[in-house]
């Protein structure tokens, strides 16, 4: 800061007060020195001597009070523009800083100083590493202002579009064909070519205020590769699985099969053919009929068809699948009125899969089964509570094919789920935390 061109008031007042104090003696000692009995000589020579000292001191005193105050404008100017590496003096007496005003106003800026220089270090580096992580990531991430002119893009980005930063930087989304992603939901799903290729993005965008104006920022992730990971990792434990149940089928009938082929070419036949033929054909047939059986079970998981909504009471249709089974009859607790919008056919199948394995758990206790239902804001939640050994396996609940009981499909529990989230809902089983057994817990909008 340039002081030589502000007029300096402060310091001004600071020289009249300091004159004004030295006033009184001033003028006495010029009275005595001038009206008493003197050579002109020493009256010219003290006169200068009090006159210079006079205003010597007054200077000393605005200098005083000034050089400290120029100092702080100084310090305070360079942490304004950002400089931080300057600090203020203090008066040391013995070591120790000297305890006054001045100093206490040295020490405090000097601190701010410390402090703000430690602020703005924390934050570079928390924007260097913010855009090292930026220019890492494999997503592309763009941000627009209000203008919807690009302001800023990653490595991904570029990369996405086919074209470096300093190429698109500053151009309007409608040219980099983003301009119908800043509109509409911010979450979605879509198949899209960009310069870079084809694919399944996912689009996300959030709103951010840089300098007090909005500006929007959009990530575009690519889900194909994830999606093909999944995808193959989704074939591979289905050609597992049925390979496993396939072996498990064939090869009873593979060897049976020889066997038989190798009794009838027996000459003579022994005595038992008949019957050894006719036990290895059943074999087959039950077997071949298993096989048949876990083939149609597949084809009903995978071919399930959406809902069709419509109303449906939840008491009533609770108490009527209820009372489809019979080999231990529900405890059906009341709950509210209440009315869903649903598919009453695939609905009563979910229920029933439920109600069938919490009879079949409780058959072994000698246990009950209790089925119960409450709102809770815009849900419907119902509870099917058994009082069966419990679960020992949580893991594979929902794995398709997996089944813990003699005979069973593995389905049954996939099933219900995929029909519950198809209605917007969703089917969970744990053990009770109340006592013996396990609940199933089916949530679905209300």
């Amino acid at each position: 800061m340039n002081f030589s061109r502000l007029k300096p008031v402060h310091e001004t007042r600071i020289l009249l007060l300091a004159l004004a104090a030295g006033f009184p003696g001033a003028l006495t000692a010029m009275l005595l020195l001038w009206l008493g009995n003197y050579q002109p000589k020493v009256q010219w020579t003290l006169s200068v001597i009090i006159l210079g000292g006079w205003w010597g001191f007054a200077a000393a005193v605005r200098e005083r009070v000034a050089s400290p105050l120029r100092t702080l404008a100084n310090l305070l100017e360079a942490i304004r523009e950002g400089d931080y590496s300057i600090r203020g003096r203090t008066l040391k007496i013995g070591g120790l800083e000297r305890e006054d005003a001045l100093g206490d106003v040295m020490a405090q800026v000097n601190e701010m100083g410390a402090t703000l220089r430690a602020q703005r270090l924390g934050a570079l580096e928390a924007t260097t590493l913010l855009r090292k992580v930026m220019e890492e990531i494999d997503v592309a991430i763009f941000a627009f202002d209000a203008e919807r002119k690009l302001k800023l893009v990653n490595r991904a980005g570029e990369r996405l579009l086919g074209r470096p930063a300093e190429r698109i930087m500053n151009a309007e989304a409608g040219s980099l064909g983003l301009e119908e992603f800043l509109a509409g939901e911010e979450t979605r799903t879509l198949q899209r070519t960009f310069p870079s290729g084809a694919g399944r993005w996912g689009i996300h965008r959030a709103i951010f205020r840089e300098g007090g104006l909005p500006h929007q920022l959009l990530v575009v992730t690519d889900l194909t590769r994830a999606l093909r990971e999944e995808e193959l990792q989704a074939w591979q434990r289905l050609v597992r699985v049925l390979g496993h149940e396939l072996n498990n089928s064939l090869a009873p009938i593979k060897s049976i099969a020889g066997s038989l082929e190798t009794l009838i070419k027996r000459d003579p036949l022994p005595s038992d053919w008949r019957e050894d033929t006719q036990r290895g054909l059943s074999i087959i047939a039950s077997r071949s009929e298993g096989l048949s059986r876990f083939l149609g079970a597949y084809a009903r998981l995978a071919k399930l068809p959406r809902p069709q909504l419509a109303p449906v009471d939840v008491p009533s249709w609770i108490r009527h699948t209820a009372g489809l089974e019979q080999r231990i009859p529900p405890l059906v607790q009341e709950g509210p009125q209440a009315v869903i919008q649903g598919d009453r056919d695939q609905l009563d199948q979910l229920l029933i899969n439920l109600l069938r394995n919490a009879v079949d758990a409780s058959l072994q206790t000698g246990g009950g089964v209790t089925v119960s239902w409450a709102k809770s804001g815009a849900l419907l939640e119902i509870r099917v509570e058994d009082e069966g050994p419990g679960l020992s396996n949580t893991a594979n609940l929902f794995v398709p094919f997996f089944t813990t009981k003699p005979g069973g499909s593995g389905i049954g529990l996939v099933l219900s789920r995929q029909i519950a989230e198809a209605h917007g809902g969703s089917l969970d089983l744990r053990n009770r935390p109340d006592g013996r057994g396990c609940e199933a817990r089916l949530v679905l909008p209300a």
